[in-house]
């Protein structure tokens, strides 16, 4: 027989769920919230994850809404536990991932009179949150909606604070609240698809004085940031290089992919020169997409302004490079289907200049890698060409995404990485939460401390067989010695972290498969059979020189010079 919690707001909370469609819920064991755990078991609607280490939960729960990207349920006991969600909220809120965060807590008159497992939670993450509903105060039914229709429809968290007196374990079956579920079912809300029928256009009157200047500019450029796969956009973007004045820069992680798109933004300005800097100064930036990664693109545009910078997003806009002059409150594929009816190309030689420039680099960059040493760079160029096509990649922050961005991206790959605060902290948990989420096959990249960091990530029940890791593993915090700050002074142990440890041993106690590689040939030999099936997920763990690292990325990029 179904049993329910006896407790009404679990009985609410869980039934609003229900009703919009929140069907999985990552909860992390406790006592205090027993009334949830009770209420969430006896729904027939929702899938219960448990995992123990809250902050590792946190990222697995933003994994799975990357991915789905519809809400996931965080369910967690009082006190410290709710804190260790902290992370993953920030970087749900910069990366607008939707998460409900539901915390059970002591009553009012227990806070601060020294009861165990007790903190101030109300509000606790008011600068990162996108709402928060502090329940017990007599309007508990209509904060639960707004809580749940902001994740919903602005697309990042939200935090329900629910207060449980004793006793927390008492159940109740589904005859003795009969009534009461049935006035919770008529009163459910059926959630629509976002499409662009659904969108309220842009005023064409407005939006031609825009079209006007882009038709009179001959030098425009479109910046493509963070963005899920979208066939549509992939598209709309093919079209704007039709146009010889318009340059489109994409990031590995913008999942979109042409010949005519730069796709390696480092690696084209890292060289320029103060005329090839102004000279590339765009009259007009359009931006899309979430965060960049490049910080010699954000230097650029911050250096040399364009005269116009405009974002089209239905949700935020960052000023990234403190010149944001419009922002368009649509989705990108709105603000396009729209836009090109009012646009008309122009004569320029803007993109096929920097589309040469790009070739030569190419060049380069080819030439420099037949005799590359074996290195994090050079591994790199191994591994990218030897990831097989339809694969999930996730990479790990720091060094990671930045040497990923040097290679060129297979089109049929989708990549994702957590952009929105940049953290090492929960890679890994979020890998594993998006590749429970979908069915290929799913590659995570990390460096040694990011992985070690988020250890704890590989104690969860949920890890499918086709999940697979590769951990660089340069002695620590590698990035630090090619960033001029931290080597110049006389504490750069401090911010390179060296160690000596592997995964190796992580790999036996969590019933990895692992293997290692310390050189090229090592490294082709292990790659031949680390994506075929297996009856368990898999590690390879590279190890390359810590001392040597930064030097060769320098030669790499001085030879792009020449």
């Amino acid at each position: 027989m179904q049993e329910f919690p006896k407790n009404k707001l679990a009985q609410l909370i869980v039934k609003s769920c229900e009703n919009y469609s929140i069907n999985t819920v990552v909860i992390s064991p406790g006592s205090r919230n027993a009334p949830l755990i009770i209420g969430f078991n006896g729904s027939k609607n929702s899938k219960i994850l448990s995992v123990v280490d809250e902050r590792s939960a946190a990222f697995f729960a933003l994994g799975i809404a990357q991915q789905t990207r519809n809400p996931v349920a965080l369910v967690c006991t009082s006190g410290s536990a709710l804190l260790n969600y902290y992370p993953a909220i920030a970087e749900a809120f910069y990366s607008n991932i939707p998460l409900v965060v539901i915390s059970a807590d002591r009553p009012a008159h227990l806070i601060d009179v020294g009861d165990g497992q007790t903190i101030r939670q109300e509000n606790v993450f008011e600068n990162h949150i996108l709402f928060s509903a502090n329940l017990g105060c007599g309007n508990d039914r209509e904060l639960i909606e707004k809580a749940l229709q902001t994740a919903i429809n602005k697309k990042g968290p939200v935090h329900i604070n629910v207060p449980f007196e004793d006793p927390l374990y008492e159940k109740i079956t589904a005859e003795a609240i009969e009534d009461a579920i049935e006035k919770l079912k008529s009163q459910s809300v059926k959630i629509e698809e976002k499409s662009l029928l659904k969108e309220i256009p842009l005023e064409v009157e407005s939006l031609q004085k825009f079209a006007d200047l882009w038709n009179a500019s001959a030098k425009k450029m479109v910046l493509v940031g963070e963005h899920f796969p979208d066939e549509l956009l992939q598209i709309q973007l093919e079209h704007f290089v039709k146009d010889p004045s318009v340059l489109v820069l994409i990031e590995n992680t913008a999942n979109v992919s042409h010949p005519k798109f730069i796709n390696s933004i480092d690696k084209l300005i890292f060289p320029f020169g103060e005329d090839e800097l102004e000279e590339f100064k765009p009259d007009i930036l359009l931006t899309l997409g979430g965060m960049i990664v490049s910080k010699k693109i954000k230097e650029q545009l911050r250096n040399y302004k364009p005269k116009h910078h405009w974002h089209a997003d239905a949700l935020r806009a960052y000023d990234t490079f403190h010149c944001l002059e419009h922002h368009f409150k649509v989705s990108p594929q709105l603000f396009f289907s729209q836009f090109f009816f009012l646009t008309k190309k122009r004569e320029s030689n803007y993109q096929h200049f920097w589309l040469h420039k790009k070739e030569f680099r190419l060049q380069k960059h080819q030439e420099y890698m037949e005799t590359c040493p074996f290195s994090d760079l050079k591994v790199f160029n191994i591994i990218m060409a030897a990831i097989p096509d339809h694969t999930q990649l996730q990479l790990g922050n720091s060094s990671v995404i930045r040497y990923a961005q040097l290679f060129d991206s297979n089109k049929t790959w989708r990549i994702f990485c957590n952009r929105g605060t940049s953290g090492i902290d929960g890679c890994t948990s979020t890998a594993i939460g998006a590749a429970y989420a979908v069915k290929e096959n799913t590659l995570f990249i990390s460096g040694d401390i990011s992985f070690i960091y988020d250890s704890n990530a590989l104690w969860n029940n949920y890890i499918p067989n086709n999940f697979r890791i590769i951990v660089i593993n340069n002695g620590g915090g590698g990035i630090f010695r090619f960033i001029p700050g931290p080597k110049q002074s006389d504490a750069l142990v401090y911010f390179e972290t060296p160690h000596h440890l592997t995964a190796e041993h992580l790999c036996k106690m969590y019933h990895f498969e692992y293997s290692a590689a310390n050189d090229e040939a090592e490294l082709q030999k292990q790659l031949a059979n680390f994506y075929e099936a297996a009856s368990h997920p898999k590690v390879l763990e590279i190890f390359t020189p810590r001392l040597e690292n930064d030097d060769i990325l320098k030669a790499y990029f001085n030879n792009l010079k020449a």
